[in-house]
């Protein structure tokens, strides 16, 4: 008798555990999206106020004679002949193969920077437009004829032609709204043009015996021939 009276009590008991459970599980999530809750809306309140942030507080960016970083992104993308040199850097690197397809790429905006410090320290570099325009002309037929030389020579090419870049935009940065901007987005833009250059040389080098590339090396010297005479 006893076991069958103590039977009903194990089953209320199992109930009450079954039901302090469930209870417990669901406070837990409750206090679970409560801390989800509060951690996000921080988060959408910053978006919120970036969206409704007035266009004046942002004006900074593009206002002045070269502007900010906005200025100095667009402009070696609006700038054909910078992006020629730029655009070809990648291509040759990509045609050399090795480390020649990262050297290249990496060797350009450090000198330019260089130059660019020069330029905005008041150093006198003469021929810059010249090195400038030999730039796009020397990269476009070492591309067009596939040359190889020793790595040394390409680097050495490429230190002259980065120093002329950055030098002529060197110049021009004291007169930006944000020099330090205008040089950041100039970079950036450059490191784009040059990783641009390199993926098309990849795709580019293969097929036809790379004479795809090659043609595009000879289009890319054709610039450099018209702003030798331009």
């Amino acid at each position: 008798m006893s076991q069958k009276s103590d039977a009903p009590l194990e089953a209320r008991d199992s109930v009450t555990a079954n039901l302090a459970t469930v209870s417990r599980r669901q406070g837990r999530k409750k206090s679970r999206q409560r801390l989800v809750s509060d951690s996000t809306l921080p988060w959408l309140v910053g978006i919120l106020a970036l969206v409704l942030l007035p266009q004046p507080a942002l004006a900074h960016i593009t206002q002045g004679p070269t502007g900010g970083f906005a200025s100095g992104f667009a402009h070696p993308l609006t700038g054909l002949d910078h992006f020629l040199a730029m655009f070809a850097v990648g291509v040759w690197g990509a045609q050399m193969g090795g480390r020649s397809v990262w050297a290249l790429p990496v060797a350009f905006p450090l000198v330019m920077t260089v130059g660019g410090i020069a330029g905005m320290a008041g150093l006198v570099l003469p021929y810059v437009e010249i090195g400038i325009a030999l730039s796009i002309l020397v990269l476009g037929l070492a591309i067009a004829c596939k040359w190889r030389p020793v790595e040394v020579v390409p680097l050495a090419l490429i230190a002259i032609f980065a120093l002329c870049h950055g030098y002529a935009h060197g110049v021009e940065l004291p007169n930006a709204a944000d020099p330090a901007a205008y040089a950041v987005g100039f970079v950036l833009a450059t490191g784009m043009i040059h990783i641009t250059g390199i993926v098309v040389g990849l795709l580019l080098g293969k097929p036809l015996h790379g004479w795809l590339a090659r043609g595009v090396g000879a289009v890319i010297a054709a610039g450099g021939v018209f702003y030798l005479v331009a």
